[in-house]
């Protein structure tokens, strides 16, 4: 990149992915740009090669592509329900309980189920997706990136900057550049009027006109390390020495048109640093040497194209049998191609006392072909582990059930490695970009209100409505001590009233909850956060079923035995089993508040006694 200025470096990477070559190895040859295209031909039920032969017959697409994406799409999805914040330790257990509270409120706001859902469809598809994390309008705005939009280095995806090719209408150029706006202001406002009066139609990556709308502009967005000395040559800015050998994120946004001359006229609308790289690169199973992974498209390719192969040539031959073929000894029709005439439609005629007689043209090869067809049937099941017991089909009579679910089960534990993966990306996700931006936002001692799930509920309540009920308690009483005592004896801790009293004024909020930080604020409350706590995701498709039994093995124990966990051994396989379950946390659990023993009467207790009742509450 000595040298060169980013226009240049942008238009080479362009050339460079789309049409060059990497070499994985001494067999192995990737066009990651082609291998997209074909990707996405497949999905569309498209031929690579045209919808039709040399003789202007039509080629049958016999897709068995959607299928395999449905069921990986479906096998690993998550929801944003299944992602909690988990305590690391005891301390802990408060700020997970708040962390989750905010996420989750985060998601909802912000239709993270939406991201969820379409970055799962398109993992399934291309094995890869690439999301992207920016903060629009003070809201934190969640992404996946198309691959037909994406300029990338195909075997490393951090090697080059990250380059984004997208078009905007003069209007929203205009608004983008609109000066004073909060998050474009920068916007060189003479090159965006100069662009706008020689806007043009869309292309794509290849240069092919996508339609006929004359009214969009081209642009580059570029994001990656680059040298000072590129950020201030762009910026317009002189250039040291010293900026040559220092690195900085940063982002540009550019563009360029040809000019009279033939020659580019280079646009630098928008340049800037910032924080960290707003892409990040997910996978369902990376592969070495390859940024984009392997999806359930790419791993059948050859099975797509043998299918429709076979069916092109089942056709040809039911087209054929159906047709009535003469043949004749008539010596003007030597030399003549009998199926293009057919094809065409052509009228045969022949010199009078030569024969006419009928050709057999019966399919001779049908039982072959639909052999050959269902071999790579059975082949694109077994390399993209959807069998027919994952499909849903019912199996081959006399199938005993047991070999089914076996089959099933084997199926599903690869796709158990791809959940997790997932699991390890949103993960990522939460600590780089999602839990960020909410602590960066709770810069405050304000309430927040939030509405939480029955569960949530419960497990807050718990914990605050002891605590309250003493806090209010103590607080009474030292105003009784402050004003001498009128009553005589302070009146007696009664935990079960205390709270109860408590409750019923929470009850009336319904499921709503207002949460604070105390006397710190927020930010501080859940400073590295991120760090201290584990991110729990679980899967959909996890047994539900199983995980009930094992709860309820757990609860019956517990009911049955209560001191079961005084013993070491046993409160460590237990904390295993819930741990396994990933539903519970062994650190919730230990820090849920102990039954209150229910407290007499204070009729029935001596004076002496609820002195000391008294000393012990107030400290």
């Amino acid at each position: 990149m000595d040298g060169e200025s980013l226009h240049e470096i942008v238009k080479r990477a362009e050339t460079n992915y789309v049409h060059g070559t990497s070499r994985l190895g001494e067999h192995v040859d990737f066009e990651m740009h082609a291998t997209v295209e074909k990707i996405f031909a497949y999905l569309n039920s498209r031929h690579t090669t045209g919808s039709q032969d040399s003789l202007g017959r039509d080629k049958p697409f016999f897709n068995i592509v959607t299928a395999a994406v449905n069921i990986w799409y479906r096998a690993t999805d998550l929801d944003r329900k299944d992602m909690i914040i988990l305590p690391d330790k005891n301390g802990n257990v408060i700020p997970a309980f708040f962390a989750t509270v905010l996420l989750q409120d985060w998601m909802k706001r912000n239709k993270f189920n939406v991201f969820l859902n379409h970055w799962g469809r398109t993992l399934a598809q291309y094995g890869s997706a690439v999301v992207k994390f920016v903060e629009q309008d003070g809201e934190l705005k969640c992404s996946v990136v198309p691959w037909s939009r994406l300029i990338v280095d195909p075997v490393n995806f951090d090697a080059l900057p990250r380059i984004e090719k997208f078009y905007k209408t003069p209007a929203q150029l205009m608004n983008m550049a609109t000066k004073g706006h909060p998050d474009y202001a920068g916007y060189d406002m003479e090159k965006v009027k100069s662009l706008i009066e020689n806007r043009g139609t869309r292309k794509n990556l290849n240069q092919e006109q996508v339609d006929n709308q004359a009214e969009f502009i081209e642009l580059y967005e570029v994001h990656g390390l680059l040298s000072m000395a590129t950020y201030n040559e762009a910026k317009g800015l002189k250039v040291s020495d010293a900026d040559k050998t220092s690195f900085r994120q940063q982002m540009h946004v550019i563009t360029w048109q040809e000019g009279k001359d033939g020659k580019d006229i280079d646009y630098t609308l928008f340049s800037g640093k910032e924080k960290q790289d707003p892409y990040m690169i997910t996978h369902l199973i990376e592969e070495e040497g390859r940024t984009l992974a392997i999806g359930a498209v790419e791993y059948l390719f050859d099975a797509q194209w043998m299918t429709n192969h076979t069916m092109k040539a089942w056709k040809d031959q039911m087209d054929l049998a159906s047709k009535l073929v003469f043949q004749t000894a008539d010596t003007n029709f030597v030399g003549r191609n009998v199926l293009t005439n057919i094809e065409n439609g052509d009228i045969l005629i022949h010199s009078s006392g030569n024969p006419l007689t009928l050709m057999p043209n019966t399919g001779h090869d049908i039982t072959n072909l639909k052999a050959f067809a269902d071999q790579w049937r059975v082949m694109a099941q077994e390399i993209t582990s959807t069998p027919d017991a994952v499909r849903g089909n019912t199996l081959p009579s006399g199938t005993p059930y047991s070999l089914g679910a076996y089959l099933g089960t084997q199926s599903l534990s690869l796709f158990e490695i791809m959940t997790e993966n997932k699991g390890n990306s949103v993960e990522e996700m939460l600590r780089r970009f999602i839990i960020p931006n909410i602590k960066s936002k709770l810069n405050t001692k304000e309430e927040i209100i939030a509405i939480m799930e029955d569960r949530d509920i419960k497990r807050l309540d718990a914990m605050y409505i002891p605590r309250e009920a003493a806090r209010r308690y103590n607080s009474k009483v030292k105003k009784e001590f402050l004003n001498g005592l009128p009553n005589g004896v302070p009146s007696p801790y009664m935990p079960q009233v205390a709270e109860s009293e408590v409750a019923g004024e929470l009850s009336s909020m319904g499921n709503m909850r207002p949460l604070g930080p105390g006397d710190v604020t927020w930010a501080e409350a859940l400073k590295d956060l991120e760090w201290k706590l584990d991110v729990g995701i679980t899967n959909e498709q996890a047994d539900k079923q199983a995980v009930f039994q094992t709860l309820t093995s757990v609860l019956q124990t517990l009911a049955t035995n209560p001191g079961v966990l005084q013993d070491p051994n046993m409160k460590l396989l237990f904390g295993k089993i819930l741990t396994m379950t990933n539903t519970v946390s062994p650190v919730e659990l230990s820090a849920m508040p102990a039954p209150v023993a229910t407290q007499p009467q204070p009729n029935q207790l001596p004076l002496e006694q609820l002195a000391a009742n008294n000393k012990n509450v107030n400290g």
